[in-house]
């Protein structure tokens, strides 16, 4: 998949394509009805396929002090667009001069002129311009103004919820990781380098792997069965998010212990993928009381992670299907 930054100045090659437009964070079930129907017009208008993406995201432009629970960072993003299959993405700095741009002006500068597009699907609720004043509907009569199609999505639902990115992260903020991954349609997980920890697990048996979590990912602590990905290998895992009570702390961290690994992955990428809350955090009175509950939720782990490596619920759906091995896009 192509990726080009910016709306002006676009390759030249890049332009006459099916683009859908949003924000797509996430790329839950509902972007993907967006992002396929871009996908399957561009295959029978005979064009390439595409999205467009904003960054960084407009909620961040415009609350820069307010911690944002960002669910797909743009390189996980990227690699979830290219796994649907589209042609090329097109990446728009959001800030001062395009949050600037009326509706009628984002339409005809940067969607006709800037990115030449032959035809746009966008979302139900799709908004855009100067104080987000343009709707979906606008969009389709300013097309056929300006010589573009558009096609709107309607909502998509399952058992009468629709798909949404914030659903997603309030059933995140509740531990409700099943619930998630059904609007996902994937397992939701958390990519980045192993830190150095205080080594406490590995005093009590238990050397873990810690992550930092991105300033706003409150996703509800306690103990998660996961599984890690890295250079193309999958471990299961017992999973931990929290401030670590037994020891006094104070600031959330990402754990996660490997059942099946021996080594050292200090400064590694890996990706901790999410799979099921098994408690909440709780505090211990001392470390040997610890180290047995956690034999205990290791021992669930296991069993739990062999059913779902046995038939992963993920597997139905497209996003789901290229990543069911664990090992990462």
């Amino acid at each position: 998949m192509d990726v080009v930054t910016g709306w002006r100045d676009v390759p030249a090659q890049a332009k006459g394509a099916v683009l859908a437009i949003g924000n797509f964070d996430g790329v839950h079930r509902g972007h993907q009805a967006v992002l396929g129907r871009a996908r399957d017009l561009a295959k029978e208008m005979g064009r390439r396929s595409g999205a467009v993406v904003f960054e960084p995201h407009p909620r961040e432009f415009f609350a820069p002090d307010q911690p944002f629970f960002r669910l797909t960072p743009l390189p996980v993003k990227l690699e979830l667009l290219e796994a649907l299959g589209l042609d090329e993405t097109f990446v728009i700095e959001f800030g001062p001069e395009l949050s600037g741009l009326g509706a009628e002006e984002f339409a005809s500068e940067v969607v006709k002129k800037g990115l030449g597009a032959a035809h746009v699907v966008v979302g139900y609720d799709f908004t855009y311009g100067k104080g987000r004043t343009g709707t979906s509907a606008e969009l389709k009569s300013l097309g056929k103004t300006l010589g573009f199609g558009v096609d709107i999505v309607e909502p998509v639902v399952n058992d009468g919820v629709v798909f949404s990115s914030s659903r997603v992260r309030d059933y995140l903020r509740q531990g409700e990781t099943v619930e998630a991954a059904e609007q996902l349609g994937y397992w939701w997980r958390v990519r980045g380098t192993v830190e150095r920890g205080a080594g406490r697990g590995k005093g009590l048996g238990f050397p873990t792997v810690n992550l930092p979590l991105a300033e706003g990912q409150d996703v509800a602590h306690g103990i998660y069965a996961v599984r890690v990905a890295h250079n193309e290998q999958c471990y299961a895992a017992a999973g931990y998010v929290g401030p670590r009570p037994t020891f006094g702390g104070d600031k959330p961290v990402l754990e996660a212990y490997l059942l099946d690994f021996e080594g050292d992955l200090y400064g590694e990428e890996i990706e901790v993928e999410f799979i099921e809350k098994l408690r909440h955090d709780a505090a211990f009175a001392d470390g040997e009381a610890l180290a047995a509950q956690m034999r205990h939720d290791c021992a669930q782990v296991r069993t739990l992670l062999m059913v779902i490596e046995g038939c992963d619920p993920m597997a139905r759906f497209p996003l789901g299907q290229a990543l069911s091995s664990g090992t990462g896009l």
